[in-house]
């Protein structure tokens, strides 16, 4: 089967079987704790917890879906048999309905019976001191004919939360052989029985407790490249048609080398069609990598330019039909590739100069090949054929950070440290002005600076392109129809996860406490009602035009400020646009 079929009839299946077929969500997860969606189950943690109502939502305590997934944290493997940075995970939920019986009886059937394939063994928890063993499960494997049944322990099959905590607990896993004959994990089973106050390698060490769930769940992930592997009697997942197709746009060279391209421009054409940006933070300091790496790689051994724009086409035949923001994104995707290559390219060869006049490198050496030539820490580790100590590195990039951002603080003194009049009310214009580019462009418009004075607000956004005088226009028109209907500025504090639940925005970089200051933008009915403590559902959020974590301060009603006015419309940087306005 190829992986389209594999698609299909997974969501088929559990169709069948009475599930609601969820689409995929995004690469950038509402967690905070986490900078990529990692697992199918992320997207319905809420659900759970009793955070959410599955019945609700999907009409069905069961969903299955088809997840986009990234994981980074083997970056340095890429490039063997088995590992690679973005995956689709294929998974099926249930939030308080089936359990251990129907997972299991599901898995097997479809593996057996619908794809055809022979389970070498499974694995079952063997327990601990704080969980017992899974006897339950071995014995459904035993009732449906599978005789190779191994226990294994707390570290093997025992799935902890996603983040820095969440609900867990024991699971099974199904193995099957691929063409050499390796038996290769391609499914696992997850009873969601606890919830852990703790990330997973606290748990492991002992210091997260485990509170039975109201709600017992299943969570499942099958990665379909492994799937495939299997399924299309591989030896890797690089012989799959999930990247033979890319991997025949890449020139000949060391096979490894032509895996990490491969996978890494795949990686970033996903991750810059779900809204991110090369940076030197977070998912685009993760994108940046990504690109510099396979970058480097390419102009090591004289790769083409046209490379790029052929592997985007490769990745777009391949998904075709099954995520369209890619085709969507086309041209955005080529031109943000396209723009980060010029800029390294003009500083990658000094860098590598500079490398090879170096007798030693350490830490420091190596900061400052990065920080001055961009060139990537584990391509320099490559390079030099030595050792150099990766910790002692991040603490030199950290210390970086933390020098710019106490520089960047000293720099605008405007805004929530200034309580002028006019300051407060062109603060609040601000809250507008982002929530009317959101509604305009959609959500992936996300603030990436601002500067307030007494003149005039400057706001920087994700954006790839100038605005139209039209578009202009239709931003002063939307910000002035909301100051002219009079709507009420509220102020509430909740807990972080059930601001983040509603979808309030978070300022770029900052980290918040547990209990945060939200400002909402709403009519007077509604205004009352959050005010009075109610609780923020559907029919509140449909009447919110903003709602932003903020510190304040603001004014009490939108009929205060004035007529809106964007005075320049700007490039900050690569795909990100500045605004100026005033409030006149």
């Amino acid at each position: 089967m190829n992986s389209a079929d594999l698609r299909k009839k997974f969501l088929e299946f559990f169709k069948k079987n009475e599930h609601t077929v969820v689409p995929s969500s995004s690469l950038l997860p509402t967690d905070p704790s986490v900078l990529f969606t990692t697992a199918g189950m992320q997207q319905f943690k809420p659900y759970y917890t009793g955070d959410a109502d599955a019945m609700k939502d999907f009409g069905s305590l069961s969903t299955a879906s088809v997840q986009k997934s990234m994981r980074t944290s083997d970056i340095e493997e890429v490039g063997d048999d088995t590992h690679d940075t973005f995956f689709e995970m294929l998974g099926n939920f249930s939030f308080g309905g089936y359990w251990k019986k129907e997972a299991i009886t599901y898995a097997f059937e479809f593996i057996a019976s619908v794809v055809g394939l022979e389970i070498s063994y499974v694995t079952v928890f063997e327990g601990s001191d704080v969980v017992p063993k899974d006897e339950e499960s071995k014995e459904i494997w035993k009732s449906l004919g599978v005789t190779d049944i191994r226990e294994e322990g707390m570290e093997d099959v025992f799935w902890g939360p996603t983040g820095n905590n969440g609900p867990c607990g024991p699971t099974t896993e199904i193995y099957c052989k691929n063409a050499n004959g390796i038996d290769v994990e391609i499914w696992n089973i997850v009873f969601n029985e606890f919830f852990c106050d703790g990330s997973r390698e606290q748990l492991l060490a002992g210091e997260a407790k485990l509170t039975p769930l109201e709600k017992k769940g299943i969570d499942t992930g099958m990665g379909l490249e492994r799937l495939a592997m299997v399924a299309q009697k591989t030896t890797n997942i690089f012989d799959t048609d999930l990247f033979l197709p890319i991997l025949d746009q890449v020139p000949d060279a060391d096979l490894r080398l032509r895996r990490i391209v491969a996978d890494h421009l795949r990686s970033a054409i996903f991750l810059i069609a779900d809204g991110v940006l090369p940076s030197n933070k977070d998912q685009g300091y993760i994108l940046r990598r990504l690109l510099r790496r396979a970058m480097t790689y390419g102009r090591m051994h004289h790769f083409k330019k046209e490379i790029v724009d052929n592997i985007v086409e490769a990745t777009l035949s391949i998904y075709e039909g099954t995520y369209k923001e890619l085709e969507e994104k086309k041209e955005h995707v080529l031109s943000v590739i396209h723009e980060e290559g010029r800029k390294f390219g003009e500083t990658l060869e000094k860098g590598l100069k500079e490398l090879e006049k170096m007798e030693n490198i350490d830490a420091k050496s190596a900061f400052f090949l990065y920080q001055t030539f961009g060139v990537p820490f584990d391509i320099l580790k490559e390079l030099s054929g030595k050792e150099i100590n990766q910790k002692a590195f991040e603490d030199e990039l950290k210390k970086h950070q933390e020098l710019s951002k106490t520089a960047s603080a000293g720099m605008f003194k405007g805004g929530l440290a200034d309580h002028d009049e006019k300051t407060i009310r062109l603060h609040t214009a601000h809250h507008l002005l982002l929530s009317a580019l959101q509604e305009l462009f959609g959500k992936e418009v996300k603030q990436r600076g601002s500067n307030i004075n007494q003149e005039r607000l400057r706001i920087d956004f994700s954006f790839s392109r100038k605005l139209t005088d039209q578009e202009k226009k239709h931003i002063e028109d939307m910000v002035n129809e909301k100051i002219q209907q009079g709507l009420d500025v509220v102020k509430r504090e909740m807990p972080k996860e059930e601001a983040e639940k509603i979808g309030a925005e978070m300022e770029f970089g900052v980290k918040y406490n547990n209990i945060v200051s939200v400002y909402f933008i709403v009519p007077m009915p509604e205004a009352s009602r959050i005010r009075d403590g109610e609780a923020i559902g559907k029919d509140i959020m449909d009447k919110v035009f903003s709602k932003e974590f903020c510190g304040g301060p603001h004014v009490k009603n939108t009929s205060e400020l004035g007529h809106f006015k964007i005075v320049k419309e700007e490039a900050s940087s690569q795909g990100v646009r500045r605004i100026k306005a005033i409030l006149e």
